[in-house]
C-alpha cells in the first residue's frame, strides 16, 4: 500500500464561511438541487451529520459512478475546514482502498476565499497513483464549486 498526495486550489470571490455552509455543511441539500443531472441524492447513512458520519452520495445515469460513501473525519466550523475519508464506492475501484480529502477555506483581502484542497489517495498493493489519472476527478471538484459559487453570487442572502 502507498499513499500519493495531490494539491490544488480554488479562489472564489464568496465569503469563506459562505462557501462552507455550502459547499460542506448543507452540500447533501444543495448538490441534488444544483447538479441534478448527475448527484440524485445524498443520505447520511450513520451519524447525525458530525464528525464521525458516514454519508452515501447517490449519482444519476449521466454519471459513471452508481454511488460512494465517505465518512466525515474532522468538522471543524470555526476554522472553516473538513477533513473526510472516501471508504466505498466506484470511483475507488480496485485499485484504491481510501481517498482521504481536506478542505480548508481561508478569507482573502478582497472579502472572497482561498479554498485548499488535498487529496491522500491509499492505494491496494503496488499500484502508483498518477497525476492524469486523478485529473477527471479534480476537475469535476472545481467545477462543483464553481456552480456553487454562481449560486452564492446570484443569491446573496442564502448562507449569509
Amino acid at each position: 500500500m502507498g499513499v500519493t498526495t495531490f494539491t490544488q486550489e480554488y479562489s472564489s470571490s464568496v465569503a469563506p464561511s459562505r462557501m462552507f455552509k455550502a459547499l460542506i455543511i448543507d452540500s447533501r441539500n444543495l448538490l441534488p438541487k444544483l447538479l441534478p443531472q448527475f448527484v440524485k441524492d445524498v443520505n447520511i447513512i450513520q451519524g447525525d451529520g458530525e464528525a464521525g458520519s458516514i454519508e452515501q452520495v447517490n449519482f444519476n445515469e449521466a454519471s459513471p459512478y452508481k454511488y460512494l460513501k465517505h465518512r466525515i473525519d474532522v468538522l471543524d466550523k470555526e476554522n472553516l475546514v473538513c477533513k473526510y475519508t472516501m471508504i466505498e464506492g466506484d470511483p475507488l475501484g480496485d485499485k484504491l482502498e481510501s481517498v482521504g480529502y481536506e478542505v480548508k477555506f481561508e478569507a482573502t483581502g478582497d472579502g472572497g476565499c482561498l479554498c485548499k484542497m488535498s487529496s491522500n489517495y491509499k492505494t491496494i498493493g503496488e499500484f502508483d497513483v498518477k497525476e492524469e489519472e486523478v485529473k477527471e476527478g479534480r476537475e469535476s471538484t472545481i467545477a462543483i464549486y464553481r456552480v456553487v459559487e454562481s449560486y452564492l453570487l446570484e443569491n446573496p442572502e442564502v448562507y449569509a
